[in-house]
């Protein structure tokens, strides 16, 4: 008896996207992604490292205004004519130019880079973090040619995003991380010194310091959800792989093949293709919050959002255009005053403790820091906890977990950072006598589209909820209150004062 034979021939794959195709790419090559990096690291370290050993610049200074001066006698054409200088102006040329260069990393690194890295964890996910962030980096060397120990329990806690962007943010108000140096070397060097050396400590060529301590990375996570572009992991393709793969080199610590959202994923491209599931690909930016193809927020996250990125950071962004906060510390100076308590007064003893840079005639007091921290605070817990039990009675309403609910005001907290960041680089451009008369109707746009988008994820996200159709109206109605208060407060920035 004659028996038939049939062939297996293996399934012909998808055509892939230009999206897929460029992860593919990113898997492919790494060396090039890797050599990216290392000279993001060198123009990190030289931005911020460089400026702190420079004088601080002359208040006339500018960074592309013609009318640049280094001191107050000097001739401002030294810096702008193209002839070597004469002797006797080799120190002058050598000033001025000293201070362009302070003017420049203030401006690459405040105006320009935050502000859009804010913007690209928005628009692409924590591409960021991947592949460009300095501090990862050189994390993931460090752990790669270090002891490799075991992650620590305590290093576990799923609080320390929250503590440490609280911390950070506060302390950089104190010591005016934003106009100085050396601050800026402080805080930044700072957290680059503990990554590396958490690197070195724990994990065998992770990024340990990423996935638990960095002070960003909860921000971060929170701002990927929204992200149009992710890693989609395809289980059913994975699971149905013929074959047995090695492990995905995964540098934040992440189990791939379960991985549901883009907020933890680092977006470096190396699980690319593995086992043919996971593909780089667009999608909705509200499908991560409306969806079930996300993780469930935990409440450090919520917490985060809602008194850290709305709260403390709003605060920070704040005190210095407004006109109640000087008029407090005026009552609290005259209140001193009168009752003979001078020490608060007095200036700060070290520029690390409190700002204390005479040269620039910028010397805060213990007042100063103190109703710093009380402005801070009181955005915190008012405007942060206003925003948390309203959202929870919405939530109660609708019948649905309020850290589910809350996820609806990650694109107004996302554009609120942008905004805040951003008035640096206004600060800088007007210094240099540009135009800033589409500033306002722009600001303006980006708010509005803010409130917008929030007000219609939370309706959205009321009418999942299991609460009876009037309970899931008021619900929206009740959503709007955090987004009114938050409004208010950008329209009194950028508007009134």
């Amino acid at each position: 008896m004659q028996t038939a034979t049939i062939t297996l021939y293996p399934r012909r794959p998808a055509r892939r996207t230009r999206l897929a195709r460029l992860g593919d790419w990113m898997a492919r090559h790494r060396r090039a992604i890797l050599a990216v990096q290392w000279v993001i690291v060198v123009f990190y370290l030289v931005l911020v490292a460089l400026p702190a050993f420079l004088p601080h610049p002359h208040p006339e200074a500018r960074l592309f205004s013609s009318d640049f001066g280094a001191t107050s006698t000097i001739d401002r054409s030294i810096c702008t004519t193209g002839a070597l200088p004469a002797p006797t102006e080799k120190a002058a040329y050598l000033a001025c130019w000293q201070d362009r260069l302070v003017l420049l990393a203030q401006y690459l690194f405040w105006g320009v880079w935050w502000p859009f890295v804010i913007l690209s964890i928005m628009l692409m996910g924590r591409v960021w973090c991947g592949v460009l962030c300095p501090e990862g980096a050189l994390a993931e060397f460090a752990s790669r040619h270090g002891r490799g120990g075991a992650i620590p329990k305590w290093m576990r806690w799923g609080g320390w995003p929250v503590v440490a962007f609280i911390l950070t943010t506060v302390y950089g108000q104190l010591v005016s991380v934003y106009d100085y140096p050396q601050a800026a070397l402080l805080i930044l060097g700072g957290s680059t010194v503990a990554a590396v050396g958490i690197g070195w400590m724990y994990g065998k060529g992770k990024r340990v310091w990423c996935r638990y301590l960095c002070p960003v990375s909860g921000v971060f996570s929170l701002l990927a959800r929204i992200a149009p572009v992710h890693f989609r992991i395809d289980r059913a393709a994975w699971d149905a792989h013929p074959q047995r793969s090695a492990a995905v080199d995964c540098a934040p610590l992440l189990d791939v093949k379960h991985m549901k959202g883009a907020g933890q994923c680092h977006a470096c491209g190396r699980c690319s293709g593995h086992r043919d599931a996971v593909t780089l690909t667009a999608r909705s930016p509200n499908a991560e919050i409306l969806g079930t193809g996300g993780d469930m927020p935990r409440t450090n996250e919520a917490v985060l959002l809602l008194f850290g990125m709305l709260g403390v950071a709003m605060g920070a962004f704040q005190w210095t255009v407004s006109p109640w906060f000087v008029r407090g510390k005026q009552a609290a100076a005259e209140w001193l005053v009168n009752r003979d308590i001078v020490w608060p007064l007095a200036d700060s003893p070290a520029w690390w403790l409190l700002t204390r840079h005479p040269e620039a005639g910028d010397v805060f007091s213990w007042l100063d820091g103190a109703a710093i921290l009380v402005w801070i605070s009181l955005y915190a817990f008012v405007l942060g906890g206003f925003a948390w039990l309203t959202v929870r009675a919405a939530a109660r309403l609708a019948g649905i977990d309020w850290r589910r609910l809350a996820l609806g005001l990650v694109p107004l907290a996302g554009i609120g950072l942008f905004l805040g960041l951003s008035m640096m680089s206004a600060t800088h451009l007007r210094a240099e006598g540009i135009a800033l008369g589409w500033l306002t109707p722009l600001r303006a746009a980006l708010l509005a589209l803010g409130l917008a988008w929030s007000a219609w994820l939370g309706w959205q996200l009321a009418k999942l909820g299991a609460g009876d159709t009037a309970s899931r109206l008021l619900a929206g109605v009740v959503w709007l209150l955090p987004l009114a208060m938050v409004g208010a407060s950008w329209w009194l920035t950028f508007f009134v004062w």
